[in-house]
């Protein structure tokens, strides 16, 4: 029987080491929602945060380790939208999200093809809340100094361990590497959004 007042027979606690820099994992992103909306720059439906102290706009995101040996190990990153500082961070930004993009639906960073215009853009964050690619995990510092994990980098298909660990396209890359320029305009509807066919 458990009791709320005897802890001997508890579970010790779990104590996770982090995981090796330059790890490569399927991640799961979802975007921990704050609120803040910007409809002129496209930011709506509450997934953005503003910083109360600095002013600076982000994506306050949580990404979810698939498989492998890190299986549901969770770390968390920003993805910088809008900085009162100048347009570095909001740049980054933009290039981790194309980076999510090109990941998640198999598209080489330097195709250029319509298809491949067409899966890199978003009607908003939503599309982006539950986004499944490959990171690379790295390091940086928590509030007390100690090692943390963070994702910065979406891996693509041109680098060779991609595949090995991306497993399957999604449905939105496979359309998009299935079909030609007089399919794409021709296609049934399928219940994606219409980037993903």
């Amino acid at each position: 029987m458990t009791t709320w007042n005897d802890f001997n027979s508890a579970e010790d606690q779990n104590n996770f080491d982090v995981i090796p820099k330059g790890t490569l994992v399927k991640v799961r992103m979802t975007i921990r929602p704050g609120g803040y909306d910007d409809a002129s720059q496209g930011w709506t439906g509450g997934y953005a945060t503003q910083s109360m102290t600095t002013g600076s706009v982000y994506l306050n995101c949580e990404f979810v380790v698939l498989d492998g040996p890190y299986a549901k190990r969770k770390m968390w990153s920003l993805i910088g939208l809008h900085s009162p500082k100048g347009p570095e961070w909001a740049n980054m930004g933009r290039a981790f999200v194309k980076g999510i993009l090109n990941s998640s639906r198999g598209l080489h960073p330097q195709d250029n093809s319509p298809q491949a215009q067409q899966a890199r853009r978003i009607q908003g964050f939503a599309d982006l809340d539950g986004i499944e690619f490959v990171a690379k995990v790295e390091m940086d510092k928590d509030q007390n100094g100690d090692d943390k994990n963070v994702v910065k980098t979406a891996i693509t298909p041109d680098n060779k361990a991609y595949a090995g660990i991306a497993g399957e396209p999604t449905q939105a890359s496979a359309s998009v590497q299935q079909s030609s320029p007089a399919q794409s305009t021709s296609t049934a509807p399928t219940g994606r959004p219409s980037w993903a066919q």
